[in-house]
């Protein structure tokens, strides 16, 4: 004896059939999930290098497939938000309660994965940043405090240390990066064996900067822009500073750190090299 079916249990099929086919595409279209941490107040040329980064970001969300989601309440730095995440993002700062240090530290411990930018690795003793999160400065970044940095925001000639690296193979041998201000740090990065320098100066960009302090004007050495650390899936990229008109009042945006298409290959080849690769954080 056949069955007849109804009209609604059709209906209920085919709604389930729809649901079922959106879910897949969504988790298509999001292969990972990315999370922007930023503070953007005070300095002019980190918001306006954090609202550049914020549509850009967007718009490589769109194209790569991923989610890319943005705050700036630092008490989100915990592990059941975490969680949600694939790659962490620190665009502009750091945290500064211990809890949320903590919970960073252990979501990167239990496999998640980190992209910072810039003024993300600044501690300077006495400063509104200090030094004061060991683990975080000395042997997640490996670099400890800043020492100096060049002035005005001039472009450099980046040397590529590596080419086979996931984040680097797309990339010549030497590009010209983006306007930034660069920065000198305490520690040798070249003399701790969990650092894996990417990218560094290349000597033909001396002198650099313009002053018009003479020590904002590097004539001479080593200074690594992006490196990783072994024990982490995680990146470090010294970009991140527009050039800013202070001098007149304006403070009208002079340079930008997105306009670069060899510069963006190294940082979209990062954060998929991160997002694909890297493992989910655990929950406990």
């Amino acid at each position: 004896m056949s069955r007849i079916i109804s009209t609604k249990s059709i209906a209920a099929i085919l709604f389930c059939m729809l649901f079922y086919v959106a879910s897949l595409k969504a988790q298509t279209q999001s292969e990972f999930k990315v999370i922007a941490f930023f503070t953007a107040k005070n300095d002019q040329a980190h918001i306006s290098y954090v609202k550049e980064a914020h549509i850009w970001f967007s718009e490589m969300a769109d194209k790569h497939h991923f989610a890319y989601d943005t705050t700036s309440h630092w008490e989100n730095m915990n592990t059941k938000f975490l969680t949600q995440y694939q790659v962490v993002l620190f665009l502009d700062t750091r945290p500064e309660a211990a809890e949320q240090r903590e919970a960073f530290r252990q979501y990167m411990e239990k496999g998640g994965a980190w992209m910072g930018f810039h003024f993300a690795a600044f501690a300077l003793t006495p400063s509104a940043y200090p030094q004061n999160w060991d683990w975080y400065h000395n042997k997640f970044l490996g670099s400890g405090q800043y020492k100096s940095n060049t002035w005005r925001p001039t472009s450099a000639v980046l040397r590529v240390e590596d080419r086979k690296h996931p984040t680097t193979q797309n990339l010549p041998e030497t590009f010209d990066s983006s306007p930034n201000e660069w920065y000198r740090w305490e520690k040798d990065l070249t003399q701790n064996p969990d650092m894996h320098i990417l990218l560094s100066i290349d000597p033909t960009s001396f002198p650099l900067g313009t002053g018009p302090k003479p020590h904002e004007i590097w004539h001479s050495g080593y200074y690594p822009v992006v490196w990783t650390n072994a024990k982490y899936r995680m990146l470090y990229v010294n970009m991140g500073h527009n050039d800013i008109d202070y001098e007149s009042g304006t403070n009208e945006t002079l340079s930008y750190t997105f306009n670069n298409p060899v510069q963006n290959q190294l940082i979209m080849d990062a954060l998929l090299w991160l997002g694909k690769g890297g493992k989910a954080a655990l929950s406990h």
